[in-house]
């Protein structure tokens, strides 16, 4: 008995042991119920009512008592979501998916971590239209399986699981599911998507038109079809979509959508953008009841858009629409074979065959300029389908045919002479007809008629043409050379005769130079001459007063030399009176005065003593003799000499002294003498 309580209560302490399980942090449990007095799970995998089968709760990290004979913990780790990648969930239990879905419908199953939740809220099973962003979550591994880029997180429950849930990684792999959608500036890209689930399209439809994407309207909006269960709301349809993505990061299910990238409609500056939408209702007809050509109706409206894309990049769906460029410059389309502009409109186009009115078959090169207005691009588009066919289908035979019937109108000469008149008239008929197709005429150009291959008879014409206009030309260039010799004759007679009349005008102007210079002389002369006049006369004017002052300071000086003579005169008359009183008489003093008088002179002249003229005379009286020889020359000779014809002031002043002398002299010898008788 006591064996056996002890073998019991090891079975107990053992089973108490076996049923406390401790859970890491780092992982979770996973509860399986081995029986319940409920029963076990009548339908599904998940025991919602506490039946026999997987729990829809989990065990987090710690210490659990669940008895090991009724639970039993499968210890799984939790679920990470790296940085910057995306998880995929596939759930194993829950309502099964109607016909036209392709992933299950979880708008209430948040993160996956609350199973009961999910399943009495209508999860689905399946593959998830809910993603897992990055983190770290504690999901029950027998309800989920989630697959990550790295890693398969599951609770194996069949081995042939093991292949699909591969088969599924390796299809989100394919579409790199496992990362986010990356539309980067640089690229000038768009992403066009194609959803995989929901309804599907109309037959008349291709493209699946735009849903509710207004963040205005929280109930339809998808946020660019990262939350699928709202795309569907909003009655999305499956199918390529007309909406497109633009730059920027998305979130995206791959097994929900999937994205191409396609480059932006780039209109360049000098072009407009005919849009031809293959998508939308049937819009009203903008083109007018003049136009029969077709319909033409407002942006989004299936058919021909009214309004061009103007010059610019454009997130323009390409599937969903044709966008054809057309030129706004002005178009050179060139009628030469192996010639063509630079958009390849006439890349197919040769030169027009004529017939002329002789009957010769030459060949016409043309160029044409041509203008579409931007305005009405949208109509040659509607017409026309593209440029290309425009200029093949319409405009080559056009041209064609005018200048045929003109070729038959004129002779090969005729239309190789009028050229320029048939360019300009060409350009004046045609203008109407390109109008008529909404095209604008700018020019039409024309080149030199050729020959066809293989025929040489235009050349030939050519040829004799050419010969006779070099006939021509050397008939006129024997003339011309005749003038130019004649001419040649009259300019030698010039330059002989310019020869001549140089020298004539040299001599002429050497003649006025000379006659000029002599004149400058003269004038030079004449005005020397007046200068030497003037200046004479003003030397003489300066000589006529000088003398005049001379003369007149000799004058005040001879007076008062005079008046002093006088006065001496007279003072020594009185003397000489009583001298000659003294002498006896006045012969004595005059004798002794004429000596006194002649001794000083021949002092001063030194005068031989003895003398060498002889004085006498009739009378025999002395006195007269010694006033001959005062009278003389000899005593003249004894005053300074001065040069001839001019009186020096001391010549002048001995000059009135001598005068004065003499005449004293003679006064004295003329008047009668006292009578002294008495004195006597």
């Amino acid at each position: 008995m006591v064996l056996l309580l002890s073998l019991a209560g090891i079975i107990v302490l053992g089973l108490l042991l076996a049923s406390t399980r401790y859970i890491p942090n780092n992982r979770v449990g996973i509860i399986e119920k081995f029986y319940s007095p409920k029963g076990s799970v009548t339908s599904g995998l998940i025991a919602l009512q506490g039946e026999a089968g997987f729990q829809p709760q989990v065990l987090r990290g710690g210490w659990h008592f669940l008895f090991v004979l009724q639970y039993w913990i499968h210890i799984m780790p939790l679920v990470t979501i790296p940085q910057g990648k995306i998880g995929y969930v596939f759930a194993r239990d829950g309502a099964p998916l109607s016909s036209t879905q392709v992933l299950a419908a979880n708008s209430t199953a948040h993160d996956f971590q609350d199973v009961a939740a999910f399943l009495k809220n209508g999860g689905q099973k399946g593959p998830q239209r809910l993603i897992l962003r990055e983190g770290t979550y504690a999901i029950n591994l027998a309800q989920f399986v989630v697959i990550t880029e790295d890693r398969r997180y599951y609770l194996s429950l069949d081995p042939g699981e093991m292949e699909m849930f591969e088969r599924m990684a390796h299809l989100i792999a394919e579409r790199e599911g496992f990362s986010p959608l990356v539309i980067k500036d640089a690229d000038d890209l768009v992403g066009v998507a194609t959803v995989h689930d929901g309804p599907s399209l109309p037959p008349e439809e291709i493209i699946a038109p735009s849903v509710g994407d207004d963040p205005n309207e929280p109930s339809t909006y998808h946020n660019n079809f990262q939350d699928p269960d709202k795309f569907l709301l909003a009655h999305g349809k499956r199918g390529r979509q007309l909406h497109v993505l633009v730059e920027g990061t998305y979130y995206i299910n791959r097994l929900f959508a999937t994205v191409e990238m396609i480059p932006k409609t780039t209109i360049e500056v000098g072009t407009v953008g005919v849009v031809v939408s293959y998508t939308g209702g049937v819009g009203l007809d903008l083109s007018g009841t003049d136009y029969n050509h077709g319909e033409m109706v407002d942006k989004g409206y299936r058919g021909v858009w009214s309004t061009p894309l103007l010059p610019g990049k454009y997130a323009f769906n390409t599937y969903a629409g044709k966008v054809i460029i057309v030129p706004t410059t002005n178009i050179i389309l060139k009628w030469i074979r192996n010639e063509a502009g630079f958009h390849k409109f006439d890349e197919n186009l040769t030169e027009v065959s004529l017939i002329t009115k002789d009957a010769f078959e030459p060949t016409l090169p043309l160029s044409v300029v041509i203008h579409i207005d931007y305005r009405k691009a949208p109509l040659v588009i509607q017409r026309f389908g593209d440029i290309k066919r425009l200029v093949e289908q319409t405009l080559d035979p056009m041209v064609a045919a005018y200048f045929k019937n003109i070729g038959q109108t004129r002779t090969l000469i005729e239309l190789i002479q009028d050229r320029s008149v048939i360019q300009q008239q060409s350009s004046v008929d045609m203008k109407a007809r390109f109008g008529h197709y909404n095209i604008e005429l700018e020019e039409v150009l024309i080149g030199t008629p050729g020959s066809p291959e293989g025929d040489h008879q235009i050349e030939i014409i050519l040829n004799q043409l050419r010969s006779r206009q070099v006939a021509e030309e050397q008939v006129e260039t024997y003339n011309r050379q005749q003038k130019a010799s004649m001419k040649e004759r009259e300019l030698r007679e010039a330059e002989s005769r310019a020869k001549q009349q140089t020298m004539l005008t040299e001599s002429e102007i050497s003649i006025n130079v000379q006659s000029n210079q002599g004149k400058a002389d003269l004038a030079r002369a004449e005005q020397q001459a007046l200068q030497i006049r003037t200046l004479s006369e003003a030397e003489a004017q300066k000589t006529r007063i000088l003398a005049e002052g001379d003369a007149h300071r000799i004058k005040s000086i001879a007076d008062a030399d005079a008046e002093r003579a006088a006065r001496v005169g007279i003072a020594q008359a009185v003397a000489i009176e009583e001298q000659v009183a003294a002498y006896g008489g006045p012969q004595y003093q005059l004798v002794q005065q004429v000596m006194e008088r002649f001794a000083q002179a021949i002092e001063l002249s030194k005068v031989d003593v003895v003398p060498k003229i002889s004085m006498g005379g009739a009378s025999g009286n002395m006195l007269e003799s010694l006033m001959g020889v005062l009278l003389s020359e000899k005593l003249t000779n004894l005053m300074p000499i001065a040069e001839p014809g001019v009186k020096t002031e001391e010549g002048q002043r001995n000059e009135a002294m001598k005068k004065q002398f003499k005449d004293d002299i003679l006064s004295r010898l003329q008047k009668p003498e006292p009578d002294n008788s008495e004195n006597q």
